[in-house]
């Protein structure tokens, strides 16, 4: 009796959660990118700033735990934002190997400035569905993120990191 496959189409990929994810990811910078374009600054260097300005004098261990991204590709990140000149590096007085980060006066206008960009971007991303859906689908993307937190490459640890932060202030 003959073997019957069935053919393989594009569907195996574009009905799939992880390719709308991404697909979505990629919308969601683009139009990040798009409306704040005349800040020069990623999604990741937005966060970054927003992370410091809350919690000064972070440590890049701790805003890598805070804001959820790989602590490597974070150190760029960094260097970016200090020669832009949004922030600046201070060694701890405990141990002067460890740097702590603070937003320079530029950098806290920037993050005023660009907030109605940034408000913008986000209701772009949204815009297509009817305001209950954008309801629901802010919950159910929190709810997934939250419960498949440990399955990523790098943790959400804002609370374990702001925790360390607060006893070494």
């Amino acid at each position: 009796m003959p073997n019957k496959q069935t053919a393989v189409t594009m569907d195996a990929v574009y009905s799939k959660p992880g390719y709308l994810f991404r697909r979505m990811q990629q919308i969601a910078v683009s139009i990040f990118v798009e409306e704040c374009k005349a800040y020069d600054l990623t999604p990741v260097q937005f966060a970054a700033l927003v992370a410091i300005d809350t919690h000064p004098g972070i440590d890049a261990t701790r805003l890598s735990a805070v804001i959820a991204f790989d602590r490597s590709t974070l150190g760029s990140v960094i260097e970016r934002l200090e020669v832009k000149q949004y922030i600046e590096r201070k060694p701890a007085r405990e141990d002067k190997r460890i740097k702590l980060l603070y937003l320079t006066k530029a950098g806290a206008a920037l993050l005023i400035d660009i907030m109605p960009s940034v408000d913008r971007a986000q209701v772009r991303m949204l815009q297509p569905l009817k305001p209950a859906d954008r309801k629901t689908l802010l919950a159910l993307l929190a709810q997934l993120v939250d419960l498949n937190n440990e399955a990523s490459r790098v943790p959400l640890r804002a609370e374990d990191a702001l925790e360390h932060f607060r006893k070494s202030s």
